[in-house]
């Protein structure tokens, strides 16, 4: 018989979603993966587990790939398949039960979930503020007969945590510095399934009949793509999905870590590489976190007691490692800060006011270039540096992430309006990047356009008090030399 709720992850992480009952008499804990596709450090997985040990039964791990979700494409749904292959390998060790669905064809899927959720006691899954997941896990809560558990494993701060929106990274900062310390020994478990014991449950006989498990292999396999009704003009990209992958890249940046304060300078290429695992939910934070702290031999006494909102000396850390957490924990958990309590995180009406206004005082200047969409998602404009941030986010599925903040910024000046703007910077890095449709990612969009910042004089044309940057002030500042070699215009043995 159900106790009670089991103790699996704070309270502050977890949300009932529905009012449906758990059914003590079913045969199997559900556990619908949605946004944590991993198998590690992962807080809805804990909860799955925990109520299978209070209940007595099984686990069913549900991950599923619709075909029809915004900017489908070869890149993004290879991404994913990367991780359902890594998940299966992973699951097949343990007594979980897990279920890779990829939907054929549009609403191909459509009854999956409730037909699992007809004999399943609880079903669980993940709490994701973005994208089309909140309106997705809504609709599912009002369709389940049990108890549907959504579960927040998407920062060292519970997003349930802040009862307001930041409107600058300086606030939000001297939040986190007041309050995020209990949090951090509140950590997903390293391996949960490490000799998990558990009884073995499969889906009924009907329901893999009438929705087929995916072959992950032959999905994978060059071609394995071809008849989905995706885009497949956006290419596969040269990165790997999954936990493995996502492992690798974390292991590698942790050993040049004390080289990421040259970030900035394109030719480095000294960032992280982690945001497009963070996004896709195959590495965790706290995982990140944890590398951190062991490559830096931190311990919490460290913490400075006396910072009020200030970047450097919180954490007691290096420099470099102060400066890769005020990435990962302060500017990634704004955004997310933002999107758990603003369904308009998406729209120009979202801006500051200020923003807002010195933009409409300012939409009828003359531009010194008007670029088309298709231009500007070509990269056929007149600046060489723009044109090699496009291509790269074209045909690699990042961008450099200082220029990223240049790319948008010529896009306002090159776009007949904010509003145009806005949407192309939205279509192209959601079309093209394996970290957009992100929290972070719009934050970064925005920020283009004022959000999180605050008015610059001098007052210039179209971009009015909004921030300035150059491009010949970029090339002046930093090492673009290799970069414009690999993905210029020109031909170049760097390719």
């Amino acid at each position: 018989m159900c106790r009670g709720v089991p103790v699996s992850a704070p309270s502050l992480r977890l949300r009932q979603v529905n009012a449906a009952p758990v059914d003590p008499h079913g045969r199997y804990v559900l556990y619908w993966m949605t946004a944590a596709r991993r198998t590690r450090h992962n807080f809805a997985l804990d909860h799955a587990l925990a109520w299978a040990r209070e209940l007595g039964v099984g686990v069913i791990v549900l991950e599923a790939l619709r075909v029809d979700y915004p900017w489908s494409s070869d890149r993004l749904h290879r991404f994913v398949l990367d991780g359902m292959a890594d998940n299966l390998g992973r699951f097949e060790a343990s007594p979980v039960h897990y279920y890779p669905y990829v939907e054929p064809t549009v609403g191909a899927g459509r009854g999956l979930l409730e037909a699992l959720a007809e004999r399943a006691c609880v079903v669980v899954t993940d709490d994701f503020p973005c994208f089309f997941l909140p309106r997705m896990l809504a609709a599912a809560g009002d369709k389940l007969r049990v108890r549907l558990d959504a579960v927040d494993g998407n920062g060292l701060l519970p997003m349930r945590a802040a009862d307001r929106v930041f409107g600058r990274a300086f606030d939000f900062r001297r939040f986190l510095q007041k309050t995020l310390a209990p949090h951090l020994s509140s950590a997903p478990r390293a391996d949960p399934l490490r000799n998990l014991q558990l009884a073995a449950v499969r889906p009924a006989t009907e329901i893999l009949r009438r929705y087929p498990a995916a072959e992950l292999s032959a999905l994978r396999a060059p071609g394995g793509l071809a008849r989905f009704p995706i885009d497949h003009t956006v290419s596969l990209a040269a990165l790997s999905g999954g936990e493995a992958a996502a492992r690798k890249q974390l292991a590698s940046f942790i050993t040049r870590l004390s080289s990421y304060e040259q970030r900035n300078h394109p030719d480095e290429d000294a960032s992280s590489g982690l945001s497009p695992y963070l996004h896709f939910g195959h590495v965790s934070v706290h995982d990140v976190f944890a590398r951190v702290v062991a490559q830096e031999e931190w311990t919490s006494d460290a913490v400075s007691s006396r910072c009020a909102g200030q970047r450097e000396g919180w954490w007691g850390m290096s420099q470099a490692a102060e400066s890769f957490l005020d990435e990962l924990v302060t500017w990634r958990e704004l955004g997310y800060n933002f999107c758990s309590q603003r369904q308009d995180y998406a729209e120009f009406s979202s801006l500051p006011e200020w923003a807002r206004a010195t933009l409409a005082k300012h939409a009828k200047d003359p531009r010194s270039h008007l670029y088309s969409s298709t231009e500007l998602e070509q990269g056929k404009t007149h600046d060489d540096l723009w044109n090699a941030a496009a291509r790269q986010l074209r045909d690699e599925g990042r961008m450099h992430n200082y220029l990223r903040m240049l790319w948008g910024k010529n896009i306002l000046l090159w776009s007949e309006s904010p509003q145009v703007a806005l949407e192309v910077m939205i279509h192209l890095n959601n079309k093209y990047a394996l970290d957009g449709r992100n929290p972070n990612s719009y934050s970064g969009i925005f920020w283009v356009l004022g959000r999180y910042d605050r008015p610059w004089a001098p007052e210039r044309p179209v971009l009015g008090t909004l921030r300035y940057m150059t491009t010949a002030s970029t090339k002046k500042k930093l090492r673009v030399k290799r970069y414009l070699e690999r993905f210029g215009d020109a031909p170049s043995l760097f390719r």
